[in-house]
Parts: structure tokens; C-alpha cells; sequence
């Protein structure tokens, strides 16, 4: 066999990896896409019902993809807000995603700029959330995690685009008093949940919760990020200071 018959069936092999990888991510993902797609119709009805043209809205889910920073800036866009407020808030309110890919970090720091610099643009909490989970009960594949990673990010921004559309179409129809805003929320939980199956982990939840709690009537959402780099630090140090597991059965 030839050389560039061997590098033709070398590159071959790597994409059939790859999509393997890829496709393995689009069902990895699916068990986040009712929750996602609730969120999505939420914010499409959020942003009609906030003023918003049905087109602008639209357009500004497909090249701004981020919903907490979308419905964020929206009420201070109507009230007319200076740009560098809207500019602020929108920046404090996606500050999370610093730690999400600070947490990526490890299964994507070898990837070329570009590569990863999309992969964080179509990051979301859901695809965030459920990558960790897999990681952490290693059901991650053993070749080509970016690929994976990115047919969940495929499927969720899919799923996001159309069902932001069903909820703008419709939010003419839908009443304000159903009071909905807490369905993503509730996915959100239910994805977490399962992860809090050890002490540094449970550790973090409490301190987060209590101090995004505490610093809730801060500006411009300031209080998540408060509550998410407390619960980062708590639990990095419980995971530092946790006893052997022969020494925690003793005690």
C-alpha cells in the first residue's frame, strides 16, 4: 500500500471517529433537550412581551445566543439605558461562563484558538452541566471529547433556535399569569442534582446558594457571580481538606 493510499485511510479513520464521537454527543444530550426547549419558548415569549420586534428578536437569539443576558439587557433596552450599562450587564450576567470553560478547560486546552473559541460560543448551561456530569461518571468517549461536545452544543442550539421561535410566534397567545419564568430554572436543578454525590461538591452547592442568596439585591446580577466564586472556592477547599476514606469510615 502506497503512502497517500495509507494517509487517505488514515484521515478516513479519523472521521469516522469524529462523527462517531459526534454523533454519541447528540444523544448524550437529549435528556436535557425538555428543559432546554421550556427555557427557549420562555425567552421567546419574554422578549415579545418585553417590546421586542418579533424579527429583532429572532436575529438576536441566532448571533447573541445567550438567553440570561439576553432577558437581562431587554427591560433596561426599553427603558433606555446608556450602551456601556447594557454592554455591563450582559458581561456580569455571562461572567459564569468564565468558570464553566475554566472547568473545560483540561479536555479542550490542546485545541487549536479557533476551534475552541467556537465550541465556546455555543456553550450553554445544559450542554455545561451535562458534559461535566458524563465526565464525572465517565461516559465520556475515550477519543475526540471536542467532537462529542460539539454535537451536544449541535443538538441544544438546534433545539434552542426552534423552539425561541415557537415562543415568539406564540407569545402573543400566551398569558403573562402563567408565571413559567421558573421552568428553566427547574431543569437547571434537576440536571444538578444528580451531580451533588460527594462532599466537595455538596459543599459548593450550600455555600453558592446561601451567598448568590445573600448578595441577590446587588446590581446588575452581580449576585450570581458572587454566589458561583464562593462556591468554587468552598469547594476546592473541601475537596483539599477531605479525609481519606479509611480515615472518614474511623470518624
Amino acid at each position: 500500500m502506497g503512502v497517500d493510499a495509507q494517509h487517505r485511510q488514515l484521515v478516513s479513520g479519523l472521521a469516522r471517529e469524529r462523527r462517531a464521537a459526534f454523533r454519541a454527543g447528540t444523544r448524550a444530550i437529549m435528556p436535557s433537550i425538555p428543559g432546554s426547549a421550556a427555557w427557549s419558548v420562555i425567552a421567546g415569549v419574554a422578549m415579545l412581551k418585553g417590546g421586542l420586534p418579533a424579527g429583532w428578536a429572532i436575529a438576536w437569539a441566532f448571533s447573541v445566543y445567550a438567553a440570561s443576558a439576553q432577558l437581562a439587557v431587554l427591560p433596561l433596552m426599553i427603558a433606555g439605558a446608556p450602551l456601556w450599562v447594557l454592554v455591563a450587564t450582559g458581561f456580569i450576567t455571562n461572567l459564569r461562563f468564565v468558570i464553566y470553560s475554566a472547568a473545560l478547560r483540561p479536555y479542550f486546552a490542546h485545541l487549536p484558538l479557533r476551534r475552541r473559541l467556537a465550541l465556546g460560543f455555543f456553550m450553554t448551561d445544559f450542554t455545561f452541566l451535562m458534559f461535566m456530569r458524563n465526565s464525572q461518571d465517565k461516559l465520556l468517549p475515550e477519543k475526540h471529547v471536542d467532537s462529542y461536545f460539539a454535537g451536544m452544543c449541535a443538538v441544544n442550539y438546534i433545539t434552542w433556535q426552534v423552539f425561541f421561535i415557537v415562543g415568539v410566534v406564540a407569545g402573543s397567545y400566551v398569558p403573562t399569569e402563567w408565571g413559567m419564568e421558573f421552568t428553566g430554572t427547574l431543569a437547571l436543578i434537576a440536571l444538578v442534582g444528580p451531580a451533588l454525590n460527594a462532599r466537595p461538591a455538596v459543599v459548593g452547592f450550600i455555600v453558592a446558594s446561601l451567598v448568590a442568596l445573600i448578595t441577590h439585591a446587588l446590581p446588575f446580577k452581580l449576585g450570581i457571580f458572587c454566589g458561583a466564586m464562593a462556591g468554587i472556592v468552598a469547594a476546592t477547599l473541601a475537596d483539599r481538606w477531605r479525609l481519606p476514606p479509611a480515615q472518614e469510615g474511623m470518624s
